[in-house]
C-alpha cells in the first residue's frame, strides 16, 4: 500500500514538474524591419510565430539569397501568388546572403517584388530563432508555411513550383490547421 502511494505521489510530482516546465517556456519577442522601413513584432509560439498584423492570413516565410538561382526562380511565383491572394496571404522574404537594406530595396525594385522583403541585418533574432527551432542549416531557399493561426504546417529546403505553393495556400487558408507537417527535402 505504501509502495503504491509512493509511486502515485512520485508520478503526480513528475507530471506537475513537466506541466510547470512547459508553462515556464519563454518564447522571444523579436522585431523585423522591411525595406520600406515598416517594423513588425514577431513572437515565438509553441507551434509557430505570432506576427503583428498577420492574424488570419496564411504566411509564406522564405529565406533566400540574391545570388541563388533557385531563389531567383521562385521570386516570380511569390509575386504572382501575392498579387492573386493579397488579402489572405502574407509573403515575407528574408535575404540571407548579405545585402544591406539599400541593396535589397534596389534588388526588390528591379525584380518587381510586391511582398515584404527584409535584409537579414534587419531581421533581428528571427533568422537565428528559425535556424534553431526548424534545425535549418543555412541551405536556401528555405521555406516555412504557416496557417491562418500562425502554426507552422510545412517546411522545405529547395524551390517549390508555383502550382504546389498555390495548392498549399488553398489548403492552409480553407481549413483550420492543428497538426504540423514538416516535409524536408534536400536541395
Amino acid at each position: 500500500m505504501i509502495k503504491k502511494f509512493s509511486l502515485a505521489a512520485l508520478l503526480l510530482l513528475s507530471l506537475l514538474t513537466v506541466s510547470q516546465a512547459q508553462s515556464a517556456i519563454q518564447y522571444p519577442t523579436m522585431k523585423i524591419t522591411d525595406i520600406s522601413g515598416k517594423s513588425y513584432i514577431v513572437k515565438g509560439a509553441d507551434n509557430g510565430l505570432d506576427i503583428e498584423g498577420m492574424k488570419g492570413k496564411v504566411i509564406f516565410l522564405e529565406f533566400f539569397g540574391h545570388n541563388c538561382p533557385p531563389c531567383l526562380a521562385s521570386i516570380p511565383h511569390l509575386i504572382n501568388l501575392q498579387k492573386k491572394y493579397k488579402e489572405k496571404l502574407a509573403v515575407i522574404a528574408i535575404e540571407v546572403q548579405g545585402y544591406t537594406t539599400d541593396q535589397l530595396r534596389e534588388f526588390a525594385k528591379r525584380k518587381g517584388i510586391n511582398y515584404i522583403a527584409v535584409s537579414d541585418r534587419d531581421a533581428g533574432m528571427l533568422v537565428d530563432y528559425i535556424a534553431q527551432r526548424a534545425q535549418w542549416r543555412g541551405s536556401i531557399p528555405f521555406f516555412v508555411a504557416m496557417d491562418t493561426t500562425g502554426n507552422v504546417q510545412f517546411v522545405q529546403t529547395g524551390m517549390i513550383p508555383e502550382h504546389v505553393l498555390e495548392r498549399l495556400f488553398v489548403k492552409l487558408s480553407s481549413t483550420p490547421q492543428t497538426k504540423t507537417d514538416t516535409n524536408k527535402s534536400k536541395s
